[in-house]
């Protein structure tokens, strides 16, 4: 490839961390800041302070090679040609994102430029961030010459964001500046060349010498915009099929084949249509409310981003009203809760549907023994071990003497469950399936009344569909 680019990525994050050790592994040298001087600590002595596939792996191959961490901020921006904005853009109490730690960094990074650089937005931020950015270095006396800003936001899923970095459907670059975009040319060559994918121990996926990854260049809003509404219309599809399985099941429709049906138009595509608890995580919700809070701004009145969180909001009543059903009433009920995370092969549990979901449950007074494969340590920070609020080793210690299981989160160990042992130790064999990882014979045939999200319910020892005692 070119010459190697000196990068500095601001923060250490899912986004920033990945980022990191992914331009590393593209042959780029690269030093990650943070100001968690714990978290750097970690970083450099070994540790792996989030859960992501293949994250480990790279930093071990990486760490002092092509990677560097640490809390000093000015020497990093000084070191480097691009320094990449990777810190958090929190909702605020409006749905506006808060970018109050985009302009701390910005104003950081001010005070140690003394040559060109290329300040790249990677934070989800909404459109004119790059123009507040540019205000902010010229009110700190920065030389318009001496810098550009661009956009190049990020596509990366949790649990496959490193794949997702390396054979990424497409890069995008958000600037008017041919300087800066070839700067983002050269970092990116690599993928978009297709070299990397020649080089011995490369990662495997999509992209491939012949198959490279494509570059999209665009002004710096139209980027801004394409994040957001990318993760916007990713939360329509998921909160489409879930007002679907609603009607589906109240017509003794199969939600599972109709979004079958309908992924099979190309057009349509078979991703994002699993009805189940609704979307969550640290992307989704905030980026749908400041989408919706960006439009609000500029006089547009988007009102379908308002029913798009609606819908996803109301899916976990509609899971509620499911285990009532089941249940008949919940007072003193032991529940076993699989799942804590909001989606499988992550320990992240921001916005996580697992504890809404659990929450009203132990509202209702129901007592709940939790298990999920990496979030039960950040889970048990904001629902504390108690009488109520239990946790166990494995699915089925959680299970043992439960009056119901429910799957609240799709993680691949949930779904090969040995149902034999499962019955074995619950106290009746019910389980609430919120992720629809089961075929409802499958569960029938294991002695198990077996409740679902958009699919006739199966009832053991019983004949037909009693009637819903909720509303």
């Amino acid at each position: 490839m070119s010459k190697p680019v000196s990068i500095c990525v601001i923060g250490s994050g899912y986004v920033g961390l990945v980022a990191a050790v992914c331009f590393a592994e593209i042959g780029h040298r690269v030093i990650c800041v943070d100001n968690d001087e714990a978290r750097v600590k970690t970083l450099n002595e070994g540790g792996v302070p989030i859960f992501e596939d293949q994250l480990p792996e790279l930093l071990e191959r990486h760490r002092d090679k092509g990677v560097e961490f640490t809390t000093n901020l000015g020497q990093a921006v000084e070191a480097s040609e691009a320094i990449f904005i990777a810190v958090g853009t929190p909702q605020g109490d409006t749905g506006a994102a808060d970018l109050s730690y985009v302009e701390a960094v910005v104003s950081e990074i001010a005070r140690g430029i003394s040559d060109y650089k290329v300040i790249v937005e990677k934070s989800t931020v909404p459109v004119y961030t790059n123009e507040w950015i540019r205000r902010v270095l010229h009110r700190h006396g920065v030389d318009p010459k001496d810098f550009d800003i661009v956009s190049n936001p990020e596509f990366l899923r949790e649990g496959t964001a490193i794949k997702d970095f390396m054979h990424p459907d497409r890069i995008v670059v958000g600037t008017t500046s041919e300087r800066a975009a070839g700067v983002l040319q050269r970092i990116y060559e690599p993928l978009t060349g297709g070299s990397y994918y020649e080089q011995p121990g490369a990662m495997k996926g999509a992209c491939s010498k012949e198959n490279p990854a494509k570059l999209l260049v665009t002004s710096a809003q139209s980027a801004e915009i394409i994040k957001h509404a990318s993760n916007a219309f990713l939360a329509l599809k998921i909160s489409f099929i879930n007002a679907v399985a609603n009607l589906a099941e109240a017509v003794d429709a199969d939600i599972e084949d109709i979004a079958a049906g309908m992924g099979m138009d190309s057009r349509i595509g078979p991703k994002f249509l699993r009805a189940g608890l609704g979307y969550g995580g640290s992307c989704f919700p905030k980026d749908v409310a400041a989408f919706h809070w960006v439009a609000q701004q500029h006089g547009i009145d988007f009102q379908l981003l308002r029913e798009i969180r609606k819908i996803n909001e109301t899916q976990k009543d509609v899971f509620f009203n499911k285990v009532l059903s089941a249940l008949w009433t919940l007072r003193g009920k032991k529940l076993a809760a699989l799942g804590l995370a909001f989606k499988g092969n992550t320990d992240d549990i921001r916005e996580s549907p697992a504890l809404e979901v659990i929450r009203k449950l132990l509202d209702a007074g129901a007592i709940v023994t939790a298990y999920d494969p990496a979030g039960m340590d950040r889970a048990k920070e904001v629902l504390p071990g108690s009488a109520k609020m239990r946790y166990a080793d494995d699915l089925y210690s959680a299970a043992a003497d439960a009056d119901a299981v429910l799957i609240l989160t799709d993680w691949k160990e949930f779904g090969t469950i040995d149902l034999v042992k499962l019955n074995r130790v619950v106290k009746f064999p019910i389980v609430v399936d919120g992720r629809n990882l089961y075929k409802p014979q499958t569960m029938l045939d294991h002695g198990f009344t077996y409740v679902s999200v958009g699919r006739p319910a199966g009832y053991q020892a019983q004949q037909g569909k009693p009637r819903s005692m909720v509303s």
